[in-house]
């Protein structure tokens, strides 16, 4: 049996504002394993982007261990977390974060400068991450020459490029409108169906129910934990 990609052991976050802590997670323990699609949901103040941002190695918790992919990085420096980040995760923002003045090519092939590939190897990868999104024909396009929907998935493409061993997504439909949003939840049904892990964070309880596990968070502690045996169904949403 595989070990998880994701095992966290009895984690915390202490945020201190002057004179007063705020326990953002209180011995949150949680695992994943490779190939499963878990959304962390919560009201504003659960704890679940705290959560996001120790699983994506944006940030370390204050007590407690996680194991990423076999690695302890619970106490790792900024810049071996960096490393980390660029290697296992792909991160999908709500605002889409792509750079306005560069193609969708290369706002894909970015983080492969950092993993040190050379130009043509970035540019050949870069293109199969976006025919894998469906975009490969508007490669050349910049983000303003694209809808919403398709900014998102060039950071999807984006994302995927690296093979991460997780795909981190934060509110992913944030910034769309109804009928997109569900198209950018088939994509990570197809993403899903071909093996990736997949974690997102999100406050829609109907976006919420395209993942096949939902954690919902409450006051910094694991309110429930449980297989969503009801997934949203990609014919319910077609002709919303």
């Amino acid at each position: 049996m595989l070990p998880p990609v994701i095992q966290t052991s009895n984690i915390s976050k202490v945020y201190r504002m002057g004179t007063e802590e705020i326990h953002a997670l209180r011995s949150v323990t949680i695992s994943i394993k490779r190939g499963e699609y878990v959304a962390f949901m919560g009201p504003s103040g659960s704890g679940k982007s705290t959560l996001m941002n120790i699983v994506g190695c944006l940030d370390t918790p204050t007590t407690g261990q996680y194991i990423l992919n076999g690695k302890d990085v619970s106490r790792m420096t900024d810049n071996q977390l960096a490393d980390v980040r660029n290697r296992e995760i792909g991160f999908v923002f709500q605002t889409f974060n792509l750079l306005p003045r560069a193609t969708a090519l290369d706002n894909v092939a970015l983080p492969l400068i950092y993993a040190g590939y050379s130009k043509s190897e970035r540019e050949e990868r870069a293109m199969e991450s976006l025919r894998s999104v469906g975009l490969h024909d508007r490669s050349k396009h910049k983000p303003n020459e694209l809808s919403g929907g398709q900014r998102q998935r060039v950071a999807i493409a984006r994302a995927l490029v690296n093979n991460p061993s997780v795909l981190l997504a934060d509110e992913p439909t944030g910034a769309l409108d109804s009928k997109t949003s569900y198209e950018i939840m088939e994509l990570f049904e197809a993403l899903y169906a071909r093996g990736n892990t997949i974690i997102m964070v999100t406050h829609e309880e109907d976006i919420a129910r395209y993942a096949h596990r939902i954690v919902r968070l409450r006051d910094g502690e694991i309110e429930t934990d449980q297989p969503n045996h009801d997934v949203r169904a990609h014919k319910e949403v077609v002709h919303s």
